[in-house]
């Protein structure tokens, strides 16, 4: 047998240092060729790592959340022959093989020892100690109905022992618990107090998002202008085009319309499609529209980029904006998919609110929030009618974007969403 060292390898783009986010595989796991071994999380994306070789995990060289550089040793594997290192080497790594793993033992909970200084969850009453410990910000493994069911049974899931064959906890494991009388928590109560904390790391993409957000507010001078919007005509325009086409083309949603509209708005306002380079002091305005299209996944906010939507159809573009959703959701998306947009469309859906504040996507210069549609009575030509209403909350860089032309802008798409029959004008 021989030890055989994987470096953190070169992703490219110059990129000289990655932030490992998550760990596949544990010490004294066996892994694949192929297997996804970790995740780590550059200046764009989140980029899987994958083993060479076949072997069983030695040591780790990282924590989540620690940033690592380019040919620092990532994890160490014993494999079938000579290796490409030496087994008597020293690994950096954090956590280590130090004996072989017990063959065929069955994992038993051992109670922690008493520390009555280090109270690290308090609870509602004294309670027997804690069967297993993890490490702070590990996330017990477990199905949702598990979970449901310790949330409804008052049992922290961070002090069970999980049965499963990586560790996950199923409900015999819960059973076990409260056998044992464990549960460290009160029973489920809308009145119960609680004192329970949860301390989670803010690494991978939520560090990125904070670190790009909390950029962009310290820089950029920041400015919003809102307006209501009567999308009576565009809904029922939709509604109509959904009915006779849907089943040849796929549904429209109201997204596709709203891009139409920054794609012809912004032959008339070319200066809210660019970007600002605010170091050489250069504004660059683009004929191509790259729109971002902010997305919420698990992981946080993602923002895939629509590229050349002014090449589109409706159709055309809701089918690529399914495309990079579905991608952003499930940590696939590439990086080149998640850079290089013009202008970001922000929307909530039916969470949208009356009024937003949208944070600019840095270089951009303008971003547009879509609040949720409501009907309201509105008064025309001396009536009150019902109608269809939706506002458009969006902030400007206010270094290079007057407000004038802000609130032009946002009235020409107000003017092609009130009559959508002028989208399609050439």
């Amino acid at each position: 047998m021989g030890t055989h060292v994987i470096k953190m390898p070169d992703i490219g783009e110059g990129i000289a240092e990655v932030e490992l986010v998550k760990w596949y595989v544990q010490v004294g796991e066996t892994v694949s060729e192929d297997q996804t071994l970790a995740d780590v999380m550059t200046d764009k994306a989140m980029v899987e790592i994958p083993s060479p070789v076949a072997g069983t995990v030695l040591a780790l060289g990282g924590t989540p959340g620690q940033v690592m550089a380019v040919g620092s040793e990532l994890i160490r594997l014993e494999v079938a022959g000579a290796g490409n290192a030496k087994a008597s080497e020293p690994a950096p790594g954090v956590a280590q093989r130090t004996e072989p793993p017990a063959a065929a033992e069955p994992v038993k909970a051992v109670a922690a020892p008493p520390a009555p200084a280090a109270p690290a969850r308090p609870v509602a009453s004294p309670a027997p100690t804690p069967s297993v410990r993890r490490e702070p910000g590990e996330k017990p493994l477990a199905s949702p109905a598990v979970r449901q069911r310790a949330r409804e049974l008052g049992i922290e899931l961070q002090f069970v022992t999980g049965s499963g064959p990586i560790g996950q906890i199923r409900h015999e494991d819960l059973d076990a618990y409260l056998s044992r009388g464990q549960s460290g928590m009160p029973r489920a109560s809308g009145y119960a107090a609680r004192h329970d904390e949860q301390a989670i790391p803010v690494i991978g993409l939520r560090r990125k998002i904070a670190q790009k957000m909390a950029e962009a507010k310290r820089r950029i001078p920041h400015f919003s202008y809102v307006e209501e919007i009567d999308v009576t005509d565009l809904e029922a325009l939709r509604a109509h085009l959904n009915a006779k086409h849907s089943q040849q083309r796929g549904k429209l949603t109201l997204l596709p319309l709203l891009i139409r509209a920054l794609v012809v708005a912004l032959r008339e306002h070319p200066q809210l499609n660019a970007r600002y380079d605010d170091e050489a002091e250069v504004v660059t305005r683009y004929g191509a529209v790259h729109v971002g299209v902010a997305t919420q996944s698990d992981n946080g906010l993602m923002v895939p980029v629509l590229r050349h939507a002014e090449s589109r159809d409706l159709w055309g573009n809701s089918a690529e904006i399914a495309r990079l959703a579905e991608a952003a959701r499930s940590g696939k998306a590439q990086r080149d998919e998640l850079s290089g947009s013009t202008i970001t469309l922000s929307s909530l859906g039916a969470l949208g609110g009356i009024v937003s504040t949208p944070v600019i996507n840095a270089p951009e210069v303008a971003i547009v929030g879509v609040n949720r549609m409501v009907e309201r009575p509105v008064v025309i030509n001396g009536q009150i009618v019902v109608r269809k209403m939706m506002n458009l909350s969006s902030s400007f860089d206010h270094r290079v974007v007057d407000g004038m032309d802000a609130a032009a802008f946002i009235q020409t798409v107000r003017g092609l969403l009130e009559h959508p029959a002028s989208l399609f004008l050439e």
